[in-house]
């Protein structure tokens, strides 16, 4: 299994983003795919899930400013981000959670910085 993030950099507070997964190696659309964030001395968290029917929940903090979705065509993942702000620097990683009988096989790509300037 292999995620390729893109789509990371620098902008302004206010502005918008888009960040891209792709996957390979599993059939995506069966899988449960999300976006966690790390900002510097904090622990990595939730943003936004997507699961194979397509539910999404999204991290208090993001609501009405992110959108992820999916293209299972393209087995790629994405994540909108508008109205950035200056908290919402940070490494973006994208999980994969495979569902292997009654266990979850998760996955991470290796990270894309994001970073809001204030």
């Amino acid at each position: 299994v292999q995620l390729v993030e893109s789509g990371g950099g620098l902008v302004q507070a206010g502005g918008s983003l888009r960040l891209s997964c792709a996957a390979s190696g599993s059939v995506f659309s069966i899988n449960r795919m999300g976006w966690y964030r790390q900002a510097p001395g904090k622990q990595r968290e939730l943003v936004a899930r997507i699961t194979s029917d397509g539910s999404t929940n999204y991290a208090d903090s993001v609501k009405g400013r992110f959108t992820i979705s999916r293209d299972n065509a393209k087995s790629t993942v994405y994540l909108q981000m508008n109205s950035l702000k200056h908290e919402d620097t940070a490494v973006y990683y994208c999980r994969q959670d495979h569902p292997d009988g009654n266990m979850w096989r998760v996955y991470w790509g290796q990270g894309t910085q994001v970073t809001v300037s204030s």
